[in-house]
């Protein structure tokens, strides 16, 4: 049976001939599918203190994050970005997972940068570079889409906003897409602008955030559909609004126009508006949208993914007219997979697991072995306690032979949540999405309807 090592060496040297696998880069999991493999050493938490500079963008809620206690943040598309309110003796990313589930939240999300592609070729640039039928989105409404390479990886997953017949905004995950889109726009020279603009969102999350919403912008909001849009205002703000968000919730968001300017009296209406609800300020609940099988990109999938490795198949259609970036290597990988010689060695799948509860980040990307432990073969991207559950939940990948709902496993967990340490726990590959959405996602509705959910 394996163990797992205390990897804190002093001096910061790890004794590279060490017998104990997890210190180093692992070598028994398959990664040959992919030109650079996922670092899987186990260096934990390794505790650093973050550089606040000028190189890295500050959003124009940032201070406010600061100012509404915001203790830690990460770096996502270049920009600050708040992951954490509560600290951990006062109950932490747990605290804030009770407020969503229960109350309302606000999110500074602004790290989504809208993207906006404009002109008389917007519509047919748009289907060029998204794999759903950009056709059939109608002017204030919205899609979840994705973006892929040639090759048929994934290089974005955004949510797709259209504001008018000649008008795109793609609110990005985290990934250079701006950058990409300019230049497919070189190759193919169509008439449109394409450019980052001073739009910042906020997201309203949570069971209470329709009562919430219809405070601020009236009964009008009740009315618009999951995905829908509506233009508003609100303390002199001019804003976008979408019944969309990163959970399973009932949720909304708030883009505002130049945001750079009227950032304060937004944040402060919203709060304001909000303490009759119990609002809180949260950082975004990994826990809710890992529950709701929603991915995060860079995390759980990126540019060496194929949308029919990590539960995207629907996004991938059989009747879209246009041709599309990726098309091709995606319609070979549907043909292989369909005639049973899948062209992939690993898949994503859903895990329950046991240990103490999970109640905050994952340092690492934890390892997993056979029922029996043993070297690993797979490894855990995005793991957290499930209270309704009550069980550890997580999205990982694993070898296509194991990807059978029920297979057992071991999970190699930290010694902060193993139930003795060196030892791995139980674990059992199950379905997603762990718990229904309020709203329920085009591949939950036609998996619920027995049907293929592309178009």
């Amino acid at each position: 049976m394996l163990t797992t090592p205390d990897v804190a060496v002093a001096q910061g040297i790890v004794d590279s001939s060490a017998p104990d696998p997890f210190s180093r880069q692992n070598r028994s999991i398959d990664q040959s599918d992919r030109k650079v493999p996922v670092n899987l050493r186990q260096s934990g938490p390794t505790p650093v203190e973050m550089l606040i500079s000028t190189r890295v963008r500050k959003s124009p809620f940032w201070h406010l994050s600061h100012a509404a206690g915001c203790w830690r943040a990460t770096v996502y598309n270049r920009m600050y970005h708040p992951r954490g309110y509560v600290r951990p003796e006062d109950g932490g990313a747990m605290a804030e997972y009770d407020a969503l589930v229960n109350h309302v939240t606000l999110w500074n999300v602004a790290v989504e940068r809208q993207i906006r592609v404009k002109g008389p070729d917007a519509e047919a640039f748009v289907n060029r570079v998204v794999t759903r039928d950009a056709t059939r989105i109608r002017p204030m409404n919205g899609k979840y889409v994705i973006l892929c390479n040639e090759a048929g990886g994934i290089l974005n997953d955004p949510v797709l906003l259209r504001l008018a017949e000649d008008e795109f905004w793609f609110s990005i995950s985290d990934s250079d897409l701006e950058l990409w889109l300019r230049g497919v726009n070189v190759g193919l020279g169509m008439d449109v602008e394409i450019a980052e603009i001073d739009v910042a969102p906020l997201q309203i999350q949570g069971p209470k955030s329709e009562a919430l919403m219809a405070d601020l912008f009236g009964e009008a909001v009740r009315r618009v559909p999951y995905y829908g849009m509506m233009e508003a205002d609100v303390a002199g703000c001019p804003v976008v609004i979408s019944q969309t968000g990163f959970t399973g919730e009932k949720g909304y968001e708030i883009y505002l126009r130049d945001a750079t300017l009227h950032a304060e009296a937004l944040w402060n209406a919203i709060v304001a508006a909000g303490q009759k609800h119990n609002l809180m300020v949260i950082a975004p609940a990994h826990h809710r949208r890992i529950a709701a099988g929603i991915l995060s990109w860079g995390q759980d999938i990126d540019q060496e993914v194929s949308p029919f490795q990590c539960l995207l198949a629907y996004q991938v259609p059989r009747k879209k007219q246009a041709d599309y970036i990726g098309r091709a290597a995606l319609e070979r990988q549907r043909s292989e997979i369909e005639a049973g010689r899948p062209p992939f060695k690993t898949t994503m799948v859903g895990l329950t697991f046991g240990g103490r509860p999970v109640t905050d980040y994952a340092p690492d990307f934890w390892l997993i072995s056979g029922e029996d432990g043993g070297d690993p073969v797979g490894y855990v991207t995005s793991p957290w306690f499930a209270p309704e559950l009550g069980a550890n939940i997580a999205l990982g990948w694993l070898p296509l032979e194991m990807r059978a709902l029920g297979t057992r496993l071991s999970v190699w967990l930290p010694e902060a949540y193993a139930d003795e340490p060196g030892h791995p726990v139980a674990g059992e590959v199950v379905e997603v999405p762990f718990r229904p959405s309020v709203n329920p996602s085009a591949r939950e509705r036609a998996k619920a309807e027995g049907r293929d959910s592309a178009y």
